[in-house]
């Protein structure tokens, strides 16, 4: 037979099979008879815009056209994939399963859910609420006039809602009030890697009200709303909050075991009496929140708008902020922190600040204009209780650091101060990542929302070789990984801020490498 004949090519495909056929069988009765378990595919069902709740079977061929009649016809252990298309009126995410149902986009960010009210409830019933994740999905309120709340997961005040997990969701532009509420005794909510943007009014991305064990991790924050052709009327309210609003409303007085990890925050265009986030808010004679956790974030001052000041406490306990990067012009009333009491809270007390990188590039730490004076810290010196600061680095573009003796918390409490500049690329003109549904790409040219959260980081959080924040950290009270998940050296040799130096990812997308290298190099 010639090399180049059908004859050949025919042979050499039957050989192929053969082996294949042969082979096969072989390695599966092996797998058997010494007992390794198979990997089982969950069984994956339809929801389609023309698919039919009555006579649909949640086949491909015959599919249900609502994620919430799928929640209550699959059994645990499935994927409910919810084909292209927008999807109007309330999603109930209902149902209690062991090993978890997942509800997903197919593909990412195509299925569109919209409504006039809450677009998607989570709330405790005779089916329960647990083990449910929902994955990829164009979340928010349809236009004006809407009710109240995007997204709101209600515990019902006794953990009736549990082990829920929202990734990968494009969250935006409530109409009215926060565009995520988890509240009322909800228990072990993951919120991560997902996109927020736009709120209304007094309110927040996440309010985290009176719960306990909630993660939210590897998420974007930031507000735009030119981008979705609104008005920016700089009265909306912090991007997170940490609260109990109702005391013993429920099973747990104060939010507790909340962990901030690993988030990129930016493009501030709120009140000039919000953070980026806030523990406590509502004046309570009990502690709001407790055993909290904020680490490994990049806060970035990209905007011309004046906020109070990056983190806020507010009547809080057993605080540990550590590993945090907070960098740029960021106009605030204080460029750190604002630790206070109000109403009937008490002093806050044990609020640890290890390894965090405050950069101002501009010399204007803590103004919120030109005639303003530079503020480091607004911390009445009778609110709080006792705090740590130690092995920070500060830089205000080569001017002073701001002191004052009317302030508790000053940058020389630091006994392990670093007061240099760290060389961070200046967030300025940054390119906000929105979500455009008509190119199917977000506004920064990524595919994904980890591409874009990559990209800012390794922009504007990434060390040179050559930086005072390289191996200057606190190994033993700073955070073992850094914002893209990578560990950091035990014992000593840690570095300040939420990106090690050399740090990479190993699931970077391509489209991102010529940034990733940078993290490799000398600065020139």
């Amino acid at each position: 037979m010639e090399p180049g004949s059908n004859s050949f090519f025919t042979a050499a495909v039957l050989i192929v099979r053969q082996y294949f056929n042969s082979i096969v069988p072989f390695i599966i009765l092996l797998l058997l008879f010494t007992g390794v378990a198979m990997p089982v595919q969950a069984a994956t069902y339809h929801v389609t815009t023309t698919g039919s709740d009555d006579t649909g079977n949640g086949s491909l061929a015959s599919p249900w056209a609502s994620i919430t009649h799928a929640l209550d016809s699959v059994p645990d252990d499935s994927v409910i994939a919810v084909h292209a298309g927008t999807y109007n009126g309330r999603v109930r995410i209902r149902g209690s399963f062991a090993k978890g149902v997942t509800v997903r986009s197919e593909p990412s960010y195509q299925a569109r859910l919209r409504n006039n009210d809450r677009v998607i409830t989570v709330y405790t019933d005779s089916r329960g609420a647990t083990g449910i994740t929902l994955e990829g999905f164009d979340i928010a309120h349809s236009g004006e006039g809407s009710a109240p709340l995007v997204v709101h997961i209600d515990g019902g005040g006794n953990n009736g809602v549990s082990n829920i997990t929202l990734r990968n969701n494009i969250l935006h532009d409530s109409y009215n009030n926060d565009i995520l509420k988890v509240n009322n005794g909800c228990r072990n909510i993951l919120i991560s890697s997902n996109m927020f943007y736009n709120q209304t009014g007094s309110d927040e991305h996440i309010d985290i009200n009176s719960v306990s064990d909630v993660i939210v991790e590897n998420n974007i924050f930031f507000n735009d709303f030119e981008g979705s052709g609104r008005s920016n009327s700089n009265d909306t309210s912090s991007y997170i909050v940490i609260k109990d609003s109702n005391g013993a409303g429920d099973i747990y007085t104060g939010s507790r075991n909340v962990t901030v990890r690993r988030n990129v925050f930016l493009h501030w265009q709120g009140s000039t009496g919000s953070n980026f986030i806030l523990l406590g808010e509502d004046g309570q004679n009990f502690y709001e929140a407790y055993d909290i956790l904020v680490e490994n974030n990049l806060l970035l001052g990209d905007s011309p708008h004046v906020m109070r000041a990056p983190f806020g406490v507010k009547g809080g306990r057993d605080i540990i902020f550590r590993n945090n990067t907070i960098s740029g012009d960021l106009p605030a009333l204080a460029y750190a922190m604002r630790l206070n009491s109000e109403g009937d809270n008490p002093p806050n007390t044990d609020i640890s600040f290890y390894n965090n990188i405050w950069v101002d590039q501009t010399g204007s730490m803590g103004a919120e204009s030109a005639q303003g004076s530079n503020d480091f810290s607004d911390t009445p010196p009778d609110q709080t209780d006792s705090f740590i600061l130690s092995s920070n680095l500060y830089w205000n573009g080569g001017q002073a650091i701001p002191a004052s003796s009317s302030e508790l918390i000053n940058y020389t409490d630091d006994g392990h101060r670093v007061v240099a500049n760290p060389l961070l690329t200046t967030p300025s003109s940054v390119v906000l990542p929105g979500w455009d549904a008509g190119s199917g790409r977000f506004k920064d040219g990524s595919a994904s929302i980890a591409a874009a959260f990559t990209n800012l980081v390794t922009r504007y959080g990434a060390l040179w070789s050559n930086s005072p924040a390289v191996n200057k950290g606190d190994s033993v009270h700073g955070a073992s990984e850094d914002i893209l998940g990578n560990s950091r050296p035990i014992g000593s040799g840690s570095d300040i801020g939420a990106l090690e130096f050399g740090s990479r990812s190993s699931t970077l997308p391509v489209i991102i490498a010529p940034v990733t290298n940078l993290l490799l190099k000398d600065k020139p």
